[in-house]
């Protein structure tokens, strides 16, 4: 089995601490690492005054990480920049919020440059390399420029967007071109695989061959449906754990015999959490008889705290919650506990353990491991139910959650009631038909489909 070399614009450094706070896209490259050994190289998350490429390695619970230090400058041109203000938005059909600056790209393409010259060393003979994210679309491209043979996978976690919005990013044609340097490009999901293959077709001429590799002249790519799933197995057992057990029983107590609903999501306008909350508004607003019956707990840790679109984000949802309680609070009872911070996963699972629904609403979302990760989490006997945004890439594989559109209120109240009105043969049934899929298409699944392709 080849050695793997992932890289990623973040990189999750071992821990000794079993509490520590990890997102599913560290959990998941790490359960695919130990399986397959190798490196994990990306940003340190520090700053330094004056670029030197030095490398930071730690070893520990079967991962090595290599990480590296950037300027200010890179930070706010390409992560702050180009990253976050231009194809984070612009990815999840956010046209409106998308920021177009000639230093933001200057910045990106400096930044896999540098991620290029430090990493090339790293990279054995016979190494699978496998790029994660829109950070690093280029670096495929930047590798090959420095002598890099080695077979080049390259993941894309967000949407793809449709052709009429990609238009709209001044270097489109470029940043499409660069991705014809991997040998393997994955996506969640067919829609994101279809917005690719519309683009490459209608805007470069390409075609799709008779194994379903896109052709653009001379050059070729395999681009498969790929969707990345959680360590469900390790998920389980984390619901089951002393510290999970205490987190439930501790929510049950705090209930007080109310039904809880959790919603776990990043700060950020792609979750949809204004249209969350005013939703749930409706549901109370349509039933009143049950408003002290139920309540949200809605965790939303901030992110890119640097860029004002998340300032506003936050001052948003803090007064639409604060109304929200302000108006239908009684003197026991507040609709909505909103809370700024993480929890580590063991009391996440927990919190979903102890909920009758999860609301999983996101506006666009390439897959949503949270969805997945509630699942895991529930009691076979009585568990909880799963509402899930149609336009989260989850949907495609989730049909037996309670699909909504999240940009309706009227459905999001319906879909409460429904949660929370289904008797227990329905959602033991639903549940048993998503943790099948669950279980099936695992983090390692994911990996060895993926893998698979990119060995050839």
């Amino acid at each position: 089995m080849s050695r793997l070399v992932v890289i990623s614009n973040r990189v999750a450094v071992p821990s000794k601490d079993a509490n520590a706070n990890q997102g599913g896209l560290a959990v998941a490259l790490q359960s695919a690492l130990r399986e397959h050994g190798g490196i994990w190289f990306g940003w340190s998350g520090e700053t330094t005054e004056v670029f030197s490429g030095d490398i930071h390695t730690v070893e520990g619970d079967g991962v090595t990480t290599a990480t590296i230090d950037l300027e200010e400058q890179d930070i706010d041109e390409y992560y702050n920049g180009y990253a976050n203000r231009t194809l984070w938005p612009l990815f999840h059909y956010r046209i409106d919020l998308t920021e177009f600056e000639r230093d933001f790209e200057g910045g990106y393409k400096r930044v896999n440059e540098r991620f290029a010259d430090t990493v090339r060393p790293l990279i054995g003979e016979d190494d699978l390399v496998w790029v994660h994210d829109y950070h690093l679309i280029p670096l495929g491209m930047r590798l090959r420029e420095r002598g890099v043979t080695n077979r080049l996978g390259f993941f894309l976690h967000t949407p793809w967007p449709p052709s009429r919005l990609l238009l709209s990013l001044p270097s489109h044609r470029r940043l499409v071109e660069a991705l014809f340097a991997y040998d393997v490009i994955g996506f969640h999901t067919e829609d994101w695989l279809d917005s690719f293959h519309r683009y490459v077709i209608d805007m470069m001429g390409g075609s799709l061959d008779a194994d379903g590799c896109v052709v653009v002249g001379e050059r070729k790519v395999r681009a498969i449906v790929a969707p990345i799933g959680i360590d469900t197995a390790e998920f389980e057992a984390a619901a089951v754990s002393p510290e999970a057990r205490f987190t439930c029983e501790r929510m049950q107590m705090s209930s007080t015999g109310r039904r809880l609903m959790v919603g776990v999501d990043r700060l950020d306008y792609s979750k949809g959490l204004s249209e969350r909350f005013l939703g749930y508004e409706r549901f109370l607003q349509n039933h009143p008889d049950r408003r002290s019956l139920v309540y949200l707990l809605q965790i939303a840790p901030p992110s890119r705290e640097k860029v004002n679109t998340y300032q506003e984000i936050r001052a948003n949802l803090e007064a639409l919650s604060g109304r929200i309680n302000g108006e239908y609070a009684d003197m026991d009872w507040v609709p909505i506990r909103y809370v700024n911070q993480g929890y580590p996963r063991a009391q996440l699972a927990g919190i979903y353990r102890a909920a009758q629904a999860a609301l999983v609403t996101p506006l666009r979302d390439g897959m949503n491991l949270v969805a997945k990760e509630f699942v895991a989490a529930q009691d076979p006997a009585d568990p909880g139910v799963l509402i899930l945004s149609s336009f989260a890439g989850a949907a495609a594989q989730m049909k037996a959650a309670v699909l909504v559109n999240p940009y309706s209120a009227e459905e999001m109240a319906d879909a409460i009631d429904t949660a929370l009105s289904m008797p227990r043969e329905e959602r033991v049934r639903r549940w048993q038909t998503l943790i099948a899929g669950v279980r099936d298409q695992d983090v390692f699944w994911w990996c060895r489909l993926f893998l698979d392709a990119l060995e050839g």
